[in-house]
């Protein structure tokens, strides 16, 4: 049996934690059950807190520890669940965890992270060029705080180097089935997410990103031309009249436009465009053609490969799966 380590804190999130603790401890049993097979279990699961202390989670559970993470001298896995509270305070009242993710990493287990967790991973230095990602909405703050990790928010999971991170807060059951494919096998991971009647593989997270952070910066007329675009996206927009809009050179606009939102103008207004046309997918009745016309395009298949583009869906997959 390949042994899972959980690791345990105050504010994370209760169901990354047990969730994945049943996906993992299921894996090989529910599924034979149903087929009247004798369970074959695979994992030897374990929660695994400083000092073996019982936690609060951010929903106020209390979860008791198996055993203390000073503890565990060996495991396969080493997985770090969902910071459910302030991601910076979080961290700081469990620097203590950061040794031992360090000492697994060192030792050849895998380790990986669900959401925010990633923070921790960061912290703990075994990121450092390389591949992750975290939730949507944090990755401004993770740039920033961690400018050698090699992030892609735009993945749902990230795979390098017996490291592996999940993006959105409830993408452990994606991690959960990704390492149980690793450990036991494509069939395995099949018949525990038909069992549990969860999707093998979801692609990636940018369907569910917005924009809204891309408006957390300092620079007035990086904003003044944002505003702008957000009230008039609908119509043919030329770079020109944006340099004049806030009397700048295109070239001096580009580079203080990037450097706000880490795209140029109109990289942001195609964003725009796709998250208004998003939103019309979600409640519109109206065919794809005129939702496209709406949002200031013409040509329904070069819009449909930009959206796929930032999405991972097509408008029509999108709306299937987000349509209220």
């Amino acid at each position: 049996m390949f042994n899972v380590t959980i690791l345990g804190f105050n504010q994370a999130y209760a169901s990354a934690i047990t969730g994945a603790l049943d996906l993992f401890a299921l894996a090989g049993v529910t599924w034979q059950r149903m087929q009247g097979i004798t369970p074959t279990p695979y994992f030897n699961v374990q929660i695994a807190t400083h000092k073996k202390q019982p936690v609060r989670c951010i929903n106020q559970l209390d979860i008791r520890s198996h055993i203390a993470i000073e503890d565990v001298k060996q495991t396969d896995l080493l997985l770090v669940p969902t910071i459910g509270g302030s991601l910076l305070n979080v961290i700081a009242d469990n620097r203590a965890l950061l040794p031992h993710i360090k000492r697994h990493f060192d030792l050849g287990a895998d380790i990986a992270s669900n959401c925010s967790g990633a923070f921790f991973l960061a912290e703990a230095g075994i990121l450092n060029g390389k591949e992750a990602t975290t939730h949507w909405g944090y990755a401004e703050l993770f740039r920033k705080r961690y400018p050698e990790v090699k992030l892609c928010a735009e993945k749902l999971i990230t795979s390098q180097h017996n490291i592996y991170c999940a993006g959105g807060g409830m993408a452990w059951f994606d991690l959960a089935l990704l390492l149980i494919e690793r450990y036991c096998g494509h069939d395995v991971a099949t018949t525990t997410a038909k069992a549990h009647v969860i999707d093998l593989s979801r692609g990636e997270q940018a369907a569910y990103a917005s924009i809204r952070a891309k408006k957390y910066h300092q620079d007035p007329d990086v904003l003044f031309v944002q505003e702008w675009l957000e009230a008039n996206y609908v119509n043919p927009v030329q770079i020109g009249h944006l340099c004049e809009l806030v009397n700048l050179t295109s070239r001096t606009l580009n580079r203080r436009f990037k450097q706000a939102t880490e795209q140029n103008p109109l990289e942001y207004l195609q964003i725009l465009r796709i998250e208004a046309a998003k939103k019309l997918l979600e409640k519109s009745h109206d065919n794809a053609q005129r939702i496209v016309n709406h949002v200031g395009y013409d040509d329904l298949s070069s819009f449909t490969r930009l959206f796929k583009k930032h999405t991972g869906l097509s408008p029509s997959q999108y709306a299937k799966k987000f349509k209220r």
